[in-house]
């Protein structure tokens, strides 16, 4: 079978096509554009940063 590559510009483009695809019953795979480690991490630090870990250093500090 052939691969189609879609990229939906807006989030209603993104549910027309889901739900396109599940009423024609085609299968579909979704891949991020990102690697999960790396999304983990971002994630992880921003809780973090919620959670009042972490440290705020301000610009003019980081060259002395």
């Amino acid at each position: 079978m052939e691969v189609f590559t879609v990229k939906p510009k807006t989030k209603e483009q993104l549910v027309a096509l889901k739900t396109f695809l599940k009423l024609m019953e085609i299968d579909y795979q979704i891949e991020s554009n990102y690697n999960e480690k790396f999304v983990s991490k971002i994630l992880q630090g921003r809780k973090d940063i919620k959670n009042g870990k972490g440290i705020s250093i301000k610009v003019n500090d980081l060259w002395i």
